[in-house]
């Protein structure tokens, strides 16, 4: 038995005890459990005390982060070695949000000037089209932007701006991205063409959907203002030369590199749109915070490694115990979006079945990610976390400060998040809930019906993240922390998180079925689809 195959027999030992304990009593059993399950890092609190976990198991599980490389991959990574084999490409997102004067290399070629460069134009342009100095065709000045892009080009952008965007905003940023026409027609009414820029994000400059989007909000800008207006037209793209060819001006082509994968690219000039609405000054502020992120990951033990920790969590529930779905609920309205770019990263990133050298994976691999801010997820799907038949853990996102509204409602909605954290755990035993309805008089039969009804399990994990306020760089370093732990878990799980072959299959599908339903000749396809091709063409 290898020694990586001894540390997962470990694990499933491990996890036989935890079925048959409590968490709560492990707080008697550990009296110094809170000390050791609780860390801060770059600004965040993270509590995993209430996690299934003994201290016992905790060893168990580093004993198999060590076991299964971590410690030398995480080198591999900030080394910028090809850590995505199957593309033969770094995975250096760190890289991009990088002091000035770092010397970070993609498969050993350096990189970090071109970055800062690219940063410096970023900020020279957010500045200009700020200021006014850089204005729309006719003079007025950009009041709007349209965001189109799709996956990573918008899911991350779109998660910033709705957590940091002022509540009167002097530029409206907007988000397109799904093809339904509907969505960009929502983004484009009510603007003034003279006043908006239409910023498009894609990589190759090919991607069915943005490509579409971007057309379409083009000639909504040509019809107004004529060929002039192309000069409302601004690309992120590793493919300038394409972005050029659609009319986007040279000088409003922004670059970034194949070493940085869609969902882990908001740090780079993906996130114009937002450094522009923003101000430059809250982009780099949110670098900053992801930076400081990246230093613990790098150089903290992986015993008090805050990504590290909250990956084996992840990876006790899901491996050792078998839950295959886990629920994530900021206590924040303005990171209500969190679930859904956390989606994306984990889901995309580690949702593999074969191993990074094709085999087939020997452990279950991601789990479903599903959630809504608090308190409206209570009124929801709550009701399945306390008493449904799956036990689903749950990751809590808390901002401690809040710097807008009503004082009395913060507190509020953190007394929410703390109670909610408690109820999961220690639930209500029928014992209690019998004795409750005796005293409150009633009769035997209607205790003997309602008392199951009004029993809660408990024992049901949650990671706890405070904020002490969210600010640029908090939620810098909350994405940060995710990312490296989505990384952990696939180093641990030998899967090539970094490669998203399934996206392929679907896509290049859909382009044979357009041409189909377009007019073109028939496909070989299996009866159903056939069928659904022809009533849709009718």
């Amino acid at each position: 038995m290898t020694p990586v195959d001894a540390a997962w027999a470990a694990l499933s030992k491990a996890a036989e005890a935890a079925r048959d304990r409590r968490i709560v009593g492990l707080f008697d059993a550990e009296p110094d459990r809170l000390a050791h399950l609780t860390l801060a890092a770059a600004g965040l609190e993270i509590d995993l005390s209430k996690q299934p976990w003994s201290l016992a198991d905790l060893e168990v599980m580093l004993d198999l982060a060590h076991a299964s490389g971590v410690d030398t991959a995480r080198a591999g990574l900030f080394a910028g070695g090809i850590v995505n084999a199957s593309e033969g490409r770094p995975a250096l997102h760190m890289a991009l949000r990088a002091a000035d004067g770092a010397d970070y290399r993609a498969a050993g070629q350096p990189v970090s000037r071109e970055v800062e460069a690219t940063r410096d134009a970023m900020r020279a342009f957010a500045d200009q089209v700020r200021s006014g100095v850089r204005r729309g065709c006719t003079g007025k000045p950009f009041r709007a932007i349209v965001h189109i892009g799709i996956g990573g080009s918008d899911l991350g952008p779109r998660f910033v701006w709705e957590a940091l965007k002022p509540l009167d905003p002097p530029i409206d940023l907007r988000f397109t991205a799904n093809v339904d026409p509907a969505e960009l027609a929502q983004a484009l009414t009510g603007l003034d063409p003279a006043e908006t820029m239409i910023v498009t994000v894609s990589k190759t400059f090919t991607t069915l959907e943005t490509l579409t989007n971007a057309e379409v909000a083009r000639a909504w800008l040509r019809a107004s203002l004529g060929p002039a207006s192309d000069s409302h037209l601004v690309a992120v793209s590793a493919a300038p030369d394409k972005a050029q060819a659609f009319g986007v001006p040279a000088d409003q082509v922004f670059g970034f590199w194949d070493w940085v994968g869609g969902r882990y690219s908001i740090w780079s000039s993906v996130g114009l749109s937002c450094a522009v609405a923003l101000g430059y000054d809250v982009f780099e502020r949110m670098l900053a915070g992801a930076r400081a992120m990246d230093a613990h990951f790098k150089s903290a033990p992986l015993a008090l490694n805050a990504p590290v920790l909250l990956a084996l969590a992840h990876i006790f529930n899901r491996n050792g115990l078998g839950r295959p779905i886990r629920a994530v609920v900021p206590y924040a309205q303005r990171l209500r979006l969190f679930a859904a770019f956390l989606q994306q990263l984990e889901m995309e990133s580690n949702g593999k079945r074969v191993t990074a050298d094709g085999r087939p994976a020997p452990h279950a691999t991601a789990a479903s990610v599903f959630g809504d801010a608090g308190t409206n997820g209570q009124h929801a799907f709550f009701q399945l976390l306390h008493q449904g038949t799956d036990v689903i853990p749950v990751d809590i996102v808390a901002v401690h400060r809040g710097t807008e509204g009503d004082v009395d409602g913060q507190t509020k909605l953190l007394a929410n998040a703390i109670a909610q954290a408690e109820a999961l755990m220690v639930g209500r035993s029928e014992a209690d809930v019998r004795a409750e309805l005796t005293a409150a008089g009633r009769s035997p039969e209607e205790i003997d019906m309602l008392a199951p009804q009004r029993t809660f399990p408990g024992d049901r994990p949650t990671s706890f993240i405070r904020l002490e306020r969210l600010d640029p760089e908090r939620l810098g370093a909350l994405i940060a922390l995710y990312e490296h732990k989505t990384f952990v878990e696939g180093v641990l799980w030998g899967i090539n998180s970094f490669d998203q072959w399934g996206v392929e299959l679907g896509k290049s599908l859909a382009t044979r079925v357009l041409g189909e339903l377009n007019g073109g000749p028939a496909g070989a396809h299996d009866p159903s689809t056939q069928a659904l091709i022809a009533r849709l063409k009718s």
